[in-house]
């Protein structure tokens, strides 16, 4: 059995580069331990942490079209479509690809979790 580390994406708009070249499809791979710290560690981040995201995102994206050095900045150019679907994509391949959301029953109050479907799915 092989272990898969990197998964293939596309975006449901793309990043616009400064050539005006769109690139949707990339490759993210599974987030490490240091992954996370790095986002703590980020001085932007710990400012403002809506920009936490883009750090860790930036950290993981591995390529996207042709490009494959990624900054938050440049994430930052991101459609929030784009930014909404690579997180939920990020949950997805890190908690063993399923991302849950708890829930309850309005009728008879009974908990339980729904399955979180993928933009485009």
């Amino acid at each position: 059995m092989c272990f898969v580390s990197e998964f293939v994406f596309t975006f449901p708009r793309g990043l616009v580069d400064d050539a005006v070249q769109v690139h949707r499809q990339g490759i993210m791979r599974l987030a490490t331990a240091m992954d996370e710290l790095s986002v703590e560690r980020d001085r932007q981040a710990q400012q403002f942490p809506n920009y936490a995201v883009l750090v860790l995102l930036s950290r993981v994206i591995m390529r996207l079209g042709d490009l494959t050095q990624f900054s938050p900045e440049l994430l930052g150019n991101l459609f929030t479509q784009d930014v909404a679907y690579l997180r939920e994509f990020y949950n997805r391949i890190n908690q063993s690809n399923r991302a849950q959301i708890p829930t309850r029953c309005p009728a008879c109050d009974a908990e339980f979790a729904v399955d979180l479907t993928l933009a485009g799915e």
